[in-house]
Formats: structure tokens, sequence, C-alpha cells
């Protein structure tokens, strides 16, 4: 670090890139939505915890208490679903949205940076044999990692080449021009 002389003006020297992982690699994609996705969930995760915080207060205001048993079951899981779906539902549909994918060529694996069900990042390894593409295409779902299910947007690749490794694009199975001549 630099530090000018009255100490306001300070500056990083680093010899490795902003996008450079060393533990993962080298950054070829990050997802455009990975902070909305974290705010919704946030978002989703507060109003339930306000929800179960605020139970007994409705309940002791509203006097459903002394109602009949049919009117509390109705109460409890109007309540319940907005509670405890919402986020599970929420979280079962962004799991496998990658937020950043490093790639380390010499070993040829990727590392996706996914958000686990407690909002904190979720590092996934994997080889590139290890990517299968579904056979039918799914709304959620890029490719397979192994078995974990993952989602990227192809057009936010800034090198086509990176993604279409990844996807096995580039070996011999498919079609090339050169195999004409």
């Amino acid at each position: 670090q630099v530090a000018s002389f009255q100490g306001v003006a300070v500056r990083s020297l680093s010899t490795s890139s902003p996008h450079d992982h060393p533990e993962h690699g080298r950054l070829v994609y990050k997802g455009n939505l990975a902070k909305m996705v974290l705010g919704v969930k946030f978002f989703s995760y507060s109003t339930s915890i306000f929800n179960l915080f605020m139970m007994p207060y409705i309940m002791l205001k509203s006097g459903i208490g002394v109602e009949s048993l049919l009117v509390q079951a109705a109460f409890y899981g109007l309540i319940g679903i907005f509670t405890f779906v919402t986020p599970v539902t929420l979280h079962l549909l962004t799991k496998g949205y990658v937020i950043r994918l490093y790639y380390k060529d010499e070993v040829d694996t990727y590392t996706a940076i996914t958000y686990n069900a407690i909002l904190a990042e979720k590092a996934t390894v994997f080889h590139q044999k290890d990517v299968k593409i579904p056979d039918i295409s799914k709304m959620f779902t890029t490719f397979y990692a192994k078995t974990k299910s993952m989602l990227v947007n192809p057009t936010l690749f800034p090198n086509p080449q990176d993604y279409n490794h990844l996807m096995g694009y580039d070996k011999s199975s498919f079609f090339k021009f050169e195999d004409l001549e």
C-alpha cells in the first residue's frame, strides 16, 4: 500500500487481477441478478421472522385463542404458508443461480459460487466432464454439475469460448465445419 503524506489518499498495489481468485481460478462468469436474489431472499426471511415474533401478540389481541378449533387451524395455516412456504420456495427456485463462475485451466475444473439457505456463499467444484445438459430445457436449469442444477445466462460470459467449453460444445463429438473437407 502507498499512502499520501497527509494520509488522505490510499492506493493499493496488487499483482493479481480483481477478477481472479487464486484458489478458484480465473473469473469467467458473473451473474447480474446476484444482488437481487440476495435481497429478495433476505426480505422474505426477515418478514418470516417478523411474523413469528408477532404471532403471540396477534393471537392475544385478536382473541383467536377462544374461537373454534376450525378458525384456529385456518388462521395458523394461512400464517404458516406465508411464514414458511414462501422462503422455502424462494430458496428452491434460486439455489442453483450461479453468482460467479471460476475456471482453472491447469486441472480443467470450475468453481460455481451460489447462495445457500442461510444466505452465505457456497462453492461447488466440478470438472467439465461432470457437466450434463438436460435433454429437455428446464426453467431454472442450464446444466447439471454432477447432480446439482445450475442456472447461468449464456450472454453474460465475456468470452463465448468459456461458455462453449463449459457446456462441452468444443468437443470433437459435435459437428464441425472442418470435417466437411
